[in-house]
């Protein structure tokens, strides 16, 4: 269909020549009005006759193709008297004032005609070709249509970016192999070539499409192709609008640091700085945060949070989440927003993937943004389609809601179980998830506990003879936080070839040394053998007080009226730290001196510790303590101490009157239960 169109195209042409030469070399002169005084352009001639007196050549005769003289009014008059010539030269004016004007706007009539058929013919085959394009079911196909019809730079544009398209909905393997079908194309390197020599006259759409498509395609950076549309981008920055900034800061966020992308990247930065104020569009707000990245200056990312923010009460779900991502991309913590985003992303929860699900979580893990309301939202709705989940994608969850420290309940009963039935789906890394997770959020399954740790004991004996001796200590240490103690696991890790390759090294050296003391400490005081101790020595204590501990002390002596009915900042064995200490008779009714020798011989003495603890040691929105404050608060049982934890930072907030009220129902009562006025806890 293109080929009969253009030979059309082609014989149009030559006849529009043809009436042109022909005007031209007519016996009826045209007058001084209707001459050009600039050079026209006809097909490939130029007509020169720009500077010709008109009144001469209206009178002289135009050579013949044959070598005989033309004569305008008739070819027998060959002698005029000057009276004659008069007469004949108004005569030769008066035709042509008839006819020169009828001739032109047949001849600019017929240009019009020709020139809509050309525009035309151009719409149809744009149409036929993009039609084609779009029927293209893969790249080599794309190839193969430029190859044959693409002729204009939109249409090389195109089949470069339907590349792309076509591309990322395949699956990874797939897409590994039609890349090397497409390098290994020689059209690839044609149209790459097209794309070079076109690059200047492309439009600003085209450029930035062209460039993200070729960056994601593959193409070297250090290539001249890639180097010179960002030069082309650079030349062009003030003619992009905000779309264009947009797709050009994506393509910049995969780039690697080079001459131009820096000086592109700090161009952009000013562009998007000066145009904030007129972008109202939050879906290109959200991806300018998200490719802007990081390394945004300070007074740019609020300048962006406040374009948001204006925006914000527009946004909906499907931009919600975009917009919460983009602040994480940019590490920026703008609380007005997360809380509207996480609103909107709670409403709409069950649209949202379960991919999503886990970036939403590890974002507000490096945002350090602790929405106990969001975690619930995700974990409910993460147990009501649980069946439907493959167990490491429960595992995965499992691992987000760790790392924020949320102990997702009903989740971790069901995963519990699972476990219990079926063990074998646990790899190694799985396994060290599991015991990390349930160690640190200290969730002990209701019925069949016992069963559970007997279970993960089984499957990481399994693991031994593979397992590296750092990833073994992990293993122990988590299943020792929750009282487990696992012997064949613990004899090979104090084996003394893999005890001293632990204690060893600079690298994490510490929290191994901390790890090994915990374990050794379960050892001793988790053992079925050991007895409780009728007395325990404190190693020093000091009367010196923290400052956020001194409101606590001067409640207590006005409570109890002396320094000698508590002691602070005590040190016990195993490195065991306590605030406060109180003595009490058995029934709880009186505090007794402990610097009495009497209280210290008498075993019936109860003795109060008191732990002043910040939020992070429970577990979010809970007052649930995490794992190794629930191992203190154990060994301390056993120790023969009684326990009584308290929320630090709600404490601080009572008054003076407020806090002697409280400290003497937790001193003075036998069962000590949350102080809900506040949310003080107390897990007795």
């Amino acid at each position: 269909m293109c080929k009969p169109l253009a030979q059309m195209n082609n014989k149009m042409g030559y006849l529009l020549s043809a009436v042109r030469y022909l005007c031209r070399r007519s016996p009826v002169p045209r007058p001084l009005a209707a001459t050009n005084r600039s050079a026209v352009w006809s097909g490939r001639h130029w007509d020169c006759l720009q500077n010709v007196n008109c009144r001469k050549l209206f009178l002289n005769t135009f050579p013949s193709p044959r070598g005989s003289p033309l004569r305008f009014l008739s070819q027998k008059a060959d002698v005029f008297s000057a009276g004659d010539e008069v007469q004949q030269e108004k005569s030769r004016e008066a035709v042509v004032s008839r006819q020169a004007p009828q001739s032109s706007l047949e001849l600019e009539k017929l240009e019009g005609d020709v020139q809509n058929f050309r525009a035309k013919t151009v719409l149809d085959q744009n149409e036929q070709f993009f039609n084609r394009l779009d029927q293209c079911a893969c790249p080599s196909d794309v190839l193969d249509l430029a190859s044959e019809s693409a002729v204009s730079s939109k249409q090389f544009t195109n089949c470069i970016t339907t590349i792309w398209k076509l591309l990322r909905n395949m699956s990874e393997d797939q897409r590994r192999y039609e890349k090397q079908l497409i390098f290994e194309n020689p059209a690839f390197v044609r149209l790459c070539q097209q794309l070079l020599r076109d690059s200047r006259r492309m439009t600003r759409g085209d450029l930035v499409f062209s460039l993200h498509a070729v960056v994601n395609l593959g193409v070297p950076q250090n290539t001249l192709l890639v180097q010179t549309l960002l030069r082309v981008c650079q030349e062009k920055l003030n003619q992009l609008d905000s779309r264009c900034m947009s797709v050009l800061a994506t393509t910049l966020a995969g780039m690697d640091e080079d001459k131009n992308v820096s000086a592109l990247q700090a161009g952009l930065q000013l562009l998007v700085e000066q145009r904030l104020p007129s972008i109202r569009d939050i879906f290109i707000l959200q991806n300018l945060m998200k490719c802007m990245g990081k390394n945004t200056p300070v007074f740019l990312k609020k300048k962006l949070e406040v374009a948001v923010l204006r925006e914000i009460d527009h946004v909906t779900y499907p931009n919600a989440h975009r917009v919460f991502l983009g602040l994480v991309a940019m590490n920026y913590r703008s609380i007005p927003i997360l809380n509207a985003c996480s609103k909107k992303i709670q409403e709409n929860i069950q649209d949202v993937p379960f991919w999503r699900l886990l970036l939403i979580l590890e974002g507000c893990h490096s945002l350090q943004y602790h929405n106990a309301k969001l975690f619930s939202a995700v974990a409910d709705y993460v147990n009501s389609v649980v069946y439907l989940l493959d167990k490491r994608q429960i595992i995965q969850f499992l691992s987000a809601f760790e790392t924020l420290g949320f102990q997702p309940s009903e989740l971790m009963g069901v995963l519990a179980e699972k476990i219990t039935e079926d063990s074998e789906f646990l790899d190694l890394k799985s396994l060290l998830i599991v015991l990390r997770a349930y160690s640190r959020l200290n969730y002990i399954p209701r019925d069949q506990h016992h069963l559970f740790y007997e279970t993960l004991h089984s499957c990481l004996n399994k693991y031994l003879p593979q397992i590296s001796n750092t990833e073994l200590l992990k293993a122990v240490y988590s299943l020792c936080i929750v009282g487990y103690l696992p012997h064949r696991a613990l004899d090979q890790l104090l084996k003394k070839d893999n005890f001293e390759e632990l204690v060893s090294g600079d690298l994490y050296k510490e929290r191994r040394e901390m790890m090994l003391h915990c374990v050794r400490t379960c050892m001793e005081l988790d053992s079925p053998s050991f007895v409780k101790p009728a007395f325990v020595p404190t190693e020093n204590f000091s009367s010196l007080v923290s400052v956020h501990l001194r409101k606590v002390r001067e409640a207590l002596l006005e409570l109890l009226g002396d320094e000698n009915m508590f002691r602070q900042n005590v040190q016990l064995p195993h490195e065991y730290h306590i605030d406060f200490e109180i003595w009490m008779d058995s029934d709880r009714k009186k505090v007794l001196s402990i610097n009495s020798t009497d209280s210290q011989a008498d075993t019936s003495v109860q003795r109060l510790a008191f732990l002043f603890v910040p939020p992070s040691a429970f577990c979010l929105g809970t007052t649930h303590p995490q794992g190794k404050l629930a191992m203190k608060k154990r060994h301390l049982n056993k120790l023969g101490y009684h326990v009584i934890l308290v929320l630090n930072k709600k404490f601080q907030e009572l008054t003076n009157e407020g806090a002697v009220e409280f400290l003497k129902g937790k001193i003075y009562s036998e069962n000590v239960s949350p102080f809900s006025e506040v949310n003080l806890c107390d897990n007795n």
